[in-house]
């Protein structure tokens, strides 16, 4: 039986491509764009933006992965100031970390937007081994781990720090065949 989503702590945005608003609470924004399918829903945002707010200060980035835009974020947030708002729009996964980087860096969660182009591909944390494995899978599939080659089921969980999605064996109580 599937939980409901709002009680997990999956963003729905993981899991349903998304396109909110632009956040126009703010005083000054930070907007990227990680991948080309992205640059369309950023022009949206700053379109909202400066129809709300003429003068905005809004610095956009277009980058090619989660690497890039974390580097975008740090560069942004040294001059941030309060009613500073970060807004990403790419692949979940890529998404999922630059979000994790920021809650690192003590942006809340009310400070940042997330639309996602593409939810099939995941980061899967395995908790047995630390591996990262980057896999198209659904919440509640079985992947193999590239760690330790468990088997581990896709589960109901992100991590905020980590940015990934939580993996534990999924036929851990059956015992181990020996030969």
């Amino acid at each position: 039986m599937k939980p409901a989503l709002e009680l997990t702590s999956v963003p729905p945005w993981t899991v349903t491509p998304t396109l909110p608003d632009a956040d126009l609470s703010g005083s000054a924004w930070t907007v990227v764009a990680i991948g080309e399918e992205a640059g369309a829903v950023v022009d949206t945002w700053c379109v909202q933006i400066t129809a709300a707010r003429p003068n905005a200060q809004v610095t956009v980035h277009h980058v090619g992965d989660a690497s890039a835009a974390v580097a975008a974020v740090d560069a942004d947030l040294t001059h941030a100031r309060v009613g500073w708002r970060l807004m990403v729009a790419g692949p979940a996964h890529e998404c999922l970390q630059v979000r994790a980087h920021a809650v690192r860096c003590e942006v809340a969660d009310d400070e940042m937007t997330f639309a996602t182009t593409e939810v099939e591909q995941r980061t899967v944390l395995c908790v047995h081994c630390d591996e990262r494995t980057g896999v198209t899978a659904p919440l509640e599939d079985t992947i193999v781990c590239n760690g330790c080659e468990r088997n581990l089921l896709v589960y109901y969980h992100v991590s905020r720090r980590q940015g990934a999605h939580l993996g534990f064996m999924v036929d851990a109580e059956r015992p181990v065949a020996t030969a």
